[in-house]
């Protein structure tokens, strides 16, 4: 969701774009135009700098530029369907570089420093024209999941190396219901691929700890395989096994998206350890969260939060060798 252009920084520059994702997260985007590889990334990590700082006034009076008379945190809501959480908004940014066309030396530097976890990325356009008719082309440097995963591991505070442990943010609701997955053994995100990509973070064996966004943590499980989209994904009921919209019936799973890949719901399978209704959901003040579907973080924040849990959850390892 755009919410600024041409803001200038306060220290001779002025940022092309700049945008928000539904955790919160700020989103830099540069234009390159004309200017060489070192100039652009150079001056995108220069602006980063200066998004990073941004408290929700400075961001609200932003948008309040960018669209005179409206609400960021209204204009959120509709846009994302869920509310913005102030504590949430910039405890992370990435930068993405827009190009018509990609250069050796922007793919070095843009690597280097990918492969350092800085959540930056490369998208290039290309325009086609077929009779009177134009097609515009998009491709991405690296997997944008890469990028969002890099952005959402160490949303605040010192990082340390990731304890293992995988947390997912499971979107209770009229689209989605907890008490399927408990019943149906799955986890599930679809409506963008922001919101199901990160589900591929996921493989057989992974221990994965579950929290519905404004309730607290519900469950922690072991997943059983990889992600499916909902037009394939099956479940065992008491009938037999059988296509997860035919029986899970207490939420929407977005099926008017079943035929789209792009938007359509992907869920994961689990086998439970321990659960808890929503409304005996574990909710304390300190607790790690974010608006990810599935995040690696890589916060002290998040190795105390799993050792609470366990406290809590004291299923947390049943079955293992």
């Amino acid at each position: 969701m755009l919410i600024g252009r041409q803001e200038d920084t306060g220290f001779g520059g002025r940022i092309d774009l700049l945008a928000v994702a539904p955790d919160g997260s700020l989103v830099l985007i540069e234009l390159k135009r004309d200017r060489t590889p070192r100039e652009v990334v150079a001056q995108a990590l220069d602006y980063a700098s200066w998004v990073e700082k941004l408290h929700a006034e400075d961001i609200a009076a932003i948008y309040s530029r960018f669209a005179p008379g409206k609400s960021l945190a209204e204009d959120f809501g509709q846009r994302f369907g869920q509310a913005l959480d102030e504590e949430g908004l910039n405890q992370n940014h990435q930068i993405i570089i827009v190009a018509a066309a990609l250069d050796d030396s922007t793919e070095r530097i843009v690597a280097y420093l990918s492969e350092r976890d800085i959540p930056i990325n490369v998208l290039c356009f290309q325009v086609f024209t077929h009779g009177t008719d134009q097609l515009l082309s998009r491709s991405w440097l690296l997997d944008p999941m890469r990028t969002q995963v890099s952005a959402a591991a160490t949303p605040e505070g010192p990082s340390e190396p990731w304890n293992g442990e995988f947390y997912c943010s499971f979107g209770a609701g009229e689209t989605r219901s907890w008490a399927d997955a408990v019943a149906l053994g799955f986890i599930c995100g679809g409506g963008g691929a922001w919101y199901s990509k990160t589900l591929q973070l996921l493989n057989p064996g992974d221990r994965v700890w579950v929290k519905v966004p404004g309730s607290g943590f519900v469950g922690v499980g072991r997943v059983t395989g990889r992600s499916q989209a909902a037009s394939i994904f099956r479940v065992n009921t008491p009938e037999g096994e059988r296509p997860v919209l035919e029986a899970a019936k207490r939420g929407t799973y977005h099926r008017e998206f079943l035929e789209d890949p792009e938007r359509c719901e992907y869920f994961v399978p689990i086998n439970w350890l321990e659960t808890v209704p929503v409304e005996k959901a574990v909710q304390e003040i300190g607790l790690f969260g974010n608006q990810n579907t599935v995040c690696k973080p890589t916060t002290q924040k998040w190795r105390s939060t799993v050792e609470r849990l366990k406290e809590k959850f004291q299923n947390f390892d049943k079955g293992s060798a």
